[in-house]
């Protein structure tokens, strides 16, 4: 899985990039066809942005969340994530 990190208005974090590709890396885990990640990290006044988009079968998948930190952020949009994976896992049939 590809996964491609951008900070807006904001300097780039080894931190956060090693963060997000370990939580990504865990869905990928369990979601194996996800080919690819876009990750995009915003601040604005108090409020931490964090936007992902998942390119998989079908649709892109998309989730983003407001918190007041940026782990906070990630978790959230992970979890978005992850709940329209698992109904997008459920389309898919068995032949």
């Amino acid at each position: 899985m590809t996964i491609n990190i951008q900070y807006i208005h904001m300097t780039t974090s080894e931190t956060m990039n090693d963060y997000v590709t370990d939580k990504l890396e865990k869905l990928h885990q369990k979601y194996d066809w996800i080919i690819s990640a876009e990750v995009h990290f915003e601040a604005e006044k108090d409020v931490k942005i964090c936007k992902m988009e998942l390119s998989a079968p079908g649709p892109r998948i998309f989730a983003a969340s407001k918190e007041d930190n940026y782990e906070d952020a990630v978790k959230h949009t992970i979890k978005d994530l992850e709940k329209q994976l698992n109904k997008r896992k459920h389309t898919f049939s068995t032949h």
